[in-house]
């Protein structure tokens, strides 16, 4: 057991399947308390009544409340982890708000308003944990998905402002950065994940393993493809050549579509 979290009161959101699931099933075998959260009812209920937690179905942003009640007043880790994808093309192509609204609000700002509520009573406390899903994708890019990739950015900054900021008072924060990984979502990245993601892409298991490897040596960044480490060392080493060769990538995708 890690006693990180043992008798811990954890949130997951997006539980219902993939990462989330795996992650609530691995807190609940860990001894944790766990609050599953999905926008489906029913997937939120069956993860929870699998591993004897307590579903909190409902939008992620503004579940903080009901999920602090059911653990009992205190939520001791908050996994953001409910994300979307779109295969939104390129910018010179039809521009869709909705797309890009979503994908703010789900992958950025229900971030943000989950910190916003637990941040007081952590701070009072001296201690939480924020575990941010957000993907490879944050680190360098993903081509043919915009939407995704600038709003994975923007989860990565904020989850490293949270921990540069509130460290020294007791807040531990990881940021998971998978690359490919078995889902529905990695389905709906389309051709380019086919193309980048499918070949090397892992079990939702796998991510949950590397977040409890990161939790018991205390790490922020998670990468559960150890490979993502020299991508992103090459990319701020020599952002050209990183691009040149992303954009053969690009090119590939292209021609194969």
């Amino acid at each position: 057991m890690v006693k990180a979290v043992l008798d811990a009161g954890v949130v997951v959101t997006g539980a219902g399947g993939g990462i989330g699931a795996a992650l609530a099933r691995r807190f609940a075998a860990e001894g944790a308390r766990v609050v599953v959260n999905d926008l489906d009812a029913d997937k939120a209920k069956a993860v929870a009544e699998e591993i004897g937690g307590t579903a909190v179905p409902g939008d992620a942003s503004a579940i903080v409340a009901d999920a602090r009640d059911a653990l009992g007043g205190t939520v001791d880790v908050y996994c953001a982890n409910a994300g979307v994808a779109f295969e939104d093309g390129a910018a010179d192509g039809p521009l869709d708000e909705r797309t890009w609204g979503l994908s703010w609000d789900v992958n950025v700002m229900a971030h943000v308003r989950a910190a916003h509520e637990l941040l007081p009573g952590w701070l009072e406390r001296g201690g939480g944990r924020f575990v941010s899903t957000v993907s490879a994708a944050g680190l360098l890019t993903m081509i043919g998905a915009p939407s995704y990739s600038v709003t994975k950015h923007g989860a990565y900054a904020f989850a490293e402002w949270l921990s540069l900021t509130y460290r020294h008072r007791g807040l531990k924060v990881h940021a998971i950065c998978p690359q490919g990984v078995r889902t529905d979502m990695l389905a709906a990245t389309g051709s380019a994940g086919d193309l980048v993601l499918h070949p090397t892409a892992i079990a939702p298991e796998a991510v949950a393993d590397a977040l409890f490897r990161g939790i018991e040596e205390d790490r922020f960044l998670i990468l559960p493809h150890p490979e993502v480490a020299g991508f992103y060392q090459a990319r701020a080493g020599d952002p050209d050549r990183w691009l040149a060769g992303m954009n053969h990538l690009q090119r590939t995708w292209e021609e194969t579509r």
